[in-house]
């Protein structure tokens, strides 16, 4: 029997190495999968390149992570806002690597590893800094880029729910990454706010189906200082 519900965040992010590649969905902070980078700074793997869309908020969640140390290089495309105190100490301190990708050919690079594309070329990039060293193409009158793709050995998303076959459905904004990078890693590790039973969830709305994802694992909601629940974006 098919079950990929894990018992715990640790259970699911054991056995991660040193020098791996992680992929961690979010936008800003919405689907941020903060369970599991909690876990992650407590499982203790380190020499970490870090893929998300941002470098970290504040000091929890991937910012977190990089306060531990746990972090070689991140790439993304937005690693600078008001709150990114811990990146900048760190990029300016010399002590993390950063490489910078614009949003959509992040986006596309992680998909094309899920698809098993070996390398595409994109207009993003011409004649900037991001450019430099790599190979530049014509294509129908147009300069190209060549862009390769980022393969993961782990990913860690943030699902609304799901069930023990790994299917997972998501909510609103905290979908963003979560689905390319599921495929586009060794291992996808998903948080869900709910375990439903198979054939509860509507084939027509599941994202990211239960081939892309090694284990589930169930947290909850978190509540607000008026007492009641919010659905964390």
């Amino acid at each position: 029997m098919i079950n990929k519900i894990a018992p715990s965040v640790e259970a699911a992010l054991a056995g991660l190495k040193d020098g791996s590649t992680v992929l961690i969905g979010g936008f800003g902070t919405a689907g941020i999968p903060n369970e599991l980078i909690d876990g992650l700074i407590a499982q203790g793997a380190k020499d970490l390149t870090v893929v998300n869309n941002n470098a970290g908020n504040g000091d929890m969640g991937l910012a977190a992570l990089l306060k531990a140390g746990r972090v070689r290089k991140i790439i993304c495309s937005f690693p600078r806002q008001v709150d990114s105190h811990v990146f900048d100490a760190l990029y300016r301190s010399g002590k993390l690597e950063l490489e910078l990708v614009p949003q959509g050919n992040l986006a596309e690079r992680i998909r094309a590893a899920g698809a098993g594309i070996g390398a595409f070329f994109s207009p993003t990039g011409y004649g900037t800094e991001l450019a430099q060293g790599k190979e530049v193409r014509v294509i129908n009158g147009k300069p190209y880029v060549l862009e390769m793709p980022i393969h993961g050995d782990l990913a860690l998303i943030k699902a609304e729910a799901g069930d023990r076959w790994g299917n997972l459905v998501y909510r609103k904004a905290a979908r963003n990454f979560g689905p390319v990078m599921a495929t586009a890693a060794r291992k996808t590790v998903a948080t869900v706010h709910e375990i439903v039973e198979l054939g509860a969830l509507n084939p027509e709305h599941i994202v990211t189906p239960g081939i892309y994802v090694s284990q589930v694992v169930r947290i909850e909601r978190q509540a607000t200082q008026a007492g009641g629940f919010k659905k964390a974006a």
